[in-house]
């Protein structure tokens, strides 16, 4: 295992057919009373359990709240669907984790010209997909084409449109050089060719690529050059990978050679935190992803492992919708940043493996400022001042009340981090007490999705948060042309729409480091203080817990995982 995998692992839908619920009742027994004092039956007593050098074999059984809804990794937009989709295929690019540099991967070096509008990779020659066939600058073109414009024919949804802004081709000038064009300035494509969070830009074959999506959905046809491949998928149970044969490219940051260790990975789908964990300390599973923070230190004190690591790009944030009432009103807007306490969440709600946010920017990013002494503070009487002064009055009922209408807040949220509905409810009672009505929607993201589609109209504040790790996330998130997630348009009151485009569009104009830390921090300045545009509340982390004969399960700077240096020492 390598130096870096060491210091990254100590750092409306049918109801789910998941195969746990019939031990679902022993299960929770266990995790909520007697496995305190229990004793792990797999794997304790094996003297390959504490091996420090790498065993080949086995199979991974592992956990996670949310489910597969494609094979397809292009598509998928939750944490399952990414980290799935990260082993199955590669990037040209890896980025590493602690220090954002951007490091090879399929591509052996890379060069740009002075205006950031066009990027030459040189590849490797010696990467396969699975199939057998090469992977070449044509494959490149082939995917980042139809990444970026979709393909009505084939039901193909234009899935990369946001990420690479601009795009206008893919240029192949031999068989291992591809020269990516945009029509303006994208400084951040760079981190882009790495990017592994939702939607990504894994490499697909041409086989796959000819297919409609709902041929997609047979996952044996999902070709990749990733360390693994498509077993089986049973969508809201379970997504086998096995090891891919003659694999040997790993990004050589990660140190790694040769073929994954595992024979087999099994995410099984798992919604109740009591049977993740219950099943972890029966040794049906050997680790899982969203750990509960009531978890953390029983597990700990168990002798599991706990393994996490913040997810770069923004917090968890409120994002304020300008266009319609009441967060129409900046004074509501900046009533919402200051009424509430954030030690207190951090007191009752988090663990270590989370941070109170001081920014919209997660701490891992670059240009990241701290805004806790000015606009993130906790100061109640300030935002009663404003509030006062906008002509909000408190109503019978606690509630302010203006020109007839409540001071009524309607929130959109998903419950898929275990941290998110506790901390909101916190929010709630502190901006009730204020004369804020904080009316919680707190659902799984099919029914988020669903709800999501009328964000502009129906709801005030969309909760979530975006992974990616560059500070010209805020510029894809907030930009008016782009994500434009507090609705900003040019009849926002008291919100140039020109200035925040502007200001977010430097972001993309630019990779000398301090020009882009000037520009992130105009960036925040503009979407926290000026505006008040998003209100951040936590930093959020990706918490794991395995048994102890588990290693190299790495996190990347999206803070998804990749098994090819993962092993099992039980030697199952």
């Amino acid at each position: 295992m390598s130096e870096l995998s060491k210091s990254i692992e100590s750092a409306e839908k049918a109801k789910p057919k998941w195969p746990w619920a019939a031990g679902a009742a022993a299960l929770v027994l266990i995790a909520g009373v007697a496995w305190f004092g229990a004793t792990r039956a797999a794997g304790e007593d094996d003297a390959g359990a504490q091996s420090s050098e790498p065993v080949s074999g086995g199979t991974l059984e592992f956990a996670l709240i949310d489910y597969q809804r494609s094979p397809d990794p292009q598509w998928g937009t939750n944490y399952a669907e990414s980290t799935i989709g990260n082993n199955i295929t590669d990037k040209l690019t890896w980025q590493d984790p602690d220090t954002g540099e951007i490091t090879p991967w399929l591509a052996e070096s890379w060069e740009y010209n002075d205006d950031l509008t066009e990027f030459t990779f040189h590849l490797r020659d010696d990467v396969t997909f699975s199939d057998g066939t090469p992977f070449d600058s044509e494959v490149v073109k082939a995917n980042f084409d139809q990444y970026v414009h979709g393909d009505e024919a084939l039901g193909i949804n234009p899935n990369g449109a946001q990420l690479l802004s601009g795009y206008i081709e893919t240029l192949t000038p031999d068989p291992y050089t591809a020269v990516v064009r945009f029509e303006h300035p994208l400084a951040s494509f760079l981190q882009a060719s790495s990017f592994t969070a939702n939607a990504q830009p894994g490499f697909l074959s041409l086989s796959t690529l000819a297919l409609s999506a709902e041929e997609r959905t047979d996952p044996t046809k999902i070709i990749g050059t990733g360390p693994f491949v498509y077993e089986s998928w049973e969508e809201q149970v379970k997504t086998v990978l096995v090891k891919r044969e003659g694999y040997d490219w790993s990004p050589p940051a990660l140190g790694h050679d040769g073929e994954a260790y595992l024979d087999r990975i099994v995410f099984n789908t798992i919604p109740e935190a009591s049977v993740r964990t219950g099943s972890l300390v029966s040794g049906e599973l050997d680790a899982t992803l969203d750990v509960g923070t009531t978890d953390e230190q029983p597990l700990k004190d168990q002798g599991f492992e706990i393994i996490s690591r913040g997810v770069s790009g923004t917090s968890i944030f409120f994002n304020l919708n300008s266009s319609l009432f009441p967060t129409n009103d900046i004074a509501v807007r900046k009533a919402i940043q200051l009424g509430w306490n954030r030690e207190a969440i951090e007191d009752t709600v988090l663990t270590d493996s989370y941070s109170i946010a001081d920014s919209v920017l997660a701490p891992s990013v670059q240009g990241h400022a701290d805004y806790s002494d000015s606009v993130l503070r906790y100061d109640p009487d300030e935002a009663n001042r404003l509030l006062d002064e906008a002509g909000w009055t408190v109503g019978d009922d606690g509630i302010r009340v203006k020109d007839g209408k409540r001071l009524e807040v309607k929130l959109l949220g998903i419950n898929n981090l275990v941290v998110n509905k506790p901390a909101y409810e916190s929010i709630q009672q502190d901006l009730k007490a204020i004369g804020i009505d904080l009316q919680l929607t707190v659902v799984p993201i099919p029914d988020y999705t669903a709800a999501f589609a009328t964000a502009a109209t129906d709801w005030n504040v969309v909760a979530a948060n975006r992974s990616r790790n560059d500070p010209a996330v805020l510029n894809l998130l907030y930009g008016p042309t782009l994500g434009n997630a507090s609705y900003v348009t040019a009849d926002s009151t008291g919100v140039d729409a020109a200035e925040v485009t502007e200001v977010l569009g430097k972001l993309e104009t630019t990779l000398d480091p301090a020009l882009r830390d000037e520009y992130a921090k105009a960036a925040q300045d503009l979407l926290l203080e000026k505006y008040a545009l998003v209100s951040p509340v936590y930093n959020p982390s990706q918490v794991i817990a395995h048994a102890d004969y588990v290693h190299g399960i790495v996190f990347d700077a999206q803070s998804r995982n990749h098994f090819v240096d993962a092993w099992k020492g039980n030697g199952k």
